[in-house]
């Protein structure tokens, strides 16, 4: 019987109740026939639909903007929830494109700058850990490695609906062939020490042994501090790798920055600042497309107060 990590068919899932998940794949596997400028617009559109149904995370994300960008007037950060939103939608759009659209037509749409820092970092062969974060058009950034770094790995948070599970270990298999399991370190440490690239996103909450209460835009956030730690393990270079639509939505800019000087060093909490750092200038550039609707402030000591708590 093929294990979990093998089992990529959809052939099994004809339940009733995975049938609006077909609705789904049938409508991601089609949409990529279209002309990109088309599939963005419909997206934003559906993205609009998704802030009307979808109060929770519409309070959720407005809350986080109001935390992250105090300076913004309540005019401005309403137009930022409302961009975003159209960028949640367009995320299905980029998640068709990233899973089925052939690697020819994803090269004519992103732009990849620091090309050079990944060939360079693969060339000293001690593997290489590729900084993400949750940025709406994740999904180009990883179908993108196909071209720059065949075979990569990826760092996988399963998925409770098995369907849905399934899709995305499938259109990230074409060019992921290994993807690793979130809690499995051992795995991870051993696929960078055969030098192979790994895409990791520690941006989300992590309450452990590798966890710190850090300022994320001012604000202090439960922190995943472990990219220091595998690097200083492993050996591996790390690398940040962002995103972005472009403003004119004419396609993607794909960014490799250089590795950090002195990293890893010493202090595991300010390695850990310095790559928060770069996370927070990347958001800059086009805050609308980060994940505002993550609950990033949650799990804070008692002393804090639960900033998401309704009113």
């Amino acid at each position: 019987m093929p294990s979990r990590q093998d089992d990529l068919s959809l052939a099994r899932f004809w339940s009733p109740r995975y049938w609006p998940v077909w609705c789904l794949w049938l409508w991601l596997r089609s949409s990529v026939y279209l002309p990109f400028r088309w599939q963005i617009v419909i997206g934003k559109r559906f993205g609009r639909f998704l802030k009307l149904v979808l109060w929770e995370s519409r309070r959720t994300a407005r809350r986080n903007l109001e935390i992250c960008f105090p300076k913004l007037t309540n005019t401005e950060r309403a137009r930022l929830l409302d961009q975003h939103f159209e960028a949640l939608g367009s995320s299905l759009a980029e998640m068709a494109l990233a899973w089925f659209a052939p690697i020819e037509r994803l090269r004519t749409l992103v732009r990849v700058e620091g090309r050079e820092n990944l060939e360079r970092a693969n060339k000293e062969g001690n593997g290489v850990i590729l900084y993400a974060a949750h940025f709406t058009c994740l999904e180009i950034q990883v179908a993108m490695l196909e071209e720059l770094s065949p075979g990569y790995c990826a760092m996988y948070r399963p998925q409770k609906n098995a369907m849905v599970d399934t899709m995305i270990r499938r259109g990230r298999h074409r060019a992921a062939k290994n993807l690793i399991p979130k809690n499995d370190v051992r795995a991870l440490v051993r696929s960078l020490r055969n030098n192979a690239t790994v895409v990791y996103l520690p941006d989300h909450i992590y309450v452990g042994s590798n966890s710190e209460l850090l300022p994320f835009f001012g604000e202090p956030a439960v922190t995943n501090t472990a990219t220091s730690k595998l690097a200083r393990i492993s050996g591996a270079t790390v690398l940040a790798y962002f995103s972005r639509r472009l403003a004119d939505d004419s396609g993607y800019v794909v960014t490799i920055a250089p590795p950090l000087s002195n990293f890893p060093s010493d202090d595991l909490i300010d390695d850990t600042r310095r790559l928060v750092a770069q996370l927070e200038n990347h958001v800059r550039i086009a805050p609308e497309q980060y994940l505002w609707t993550y609950r990033r402030f949650k799990g804070r000591p008692p002393t804090y107060s639960d900033i998401y708590r309704a009113d």
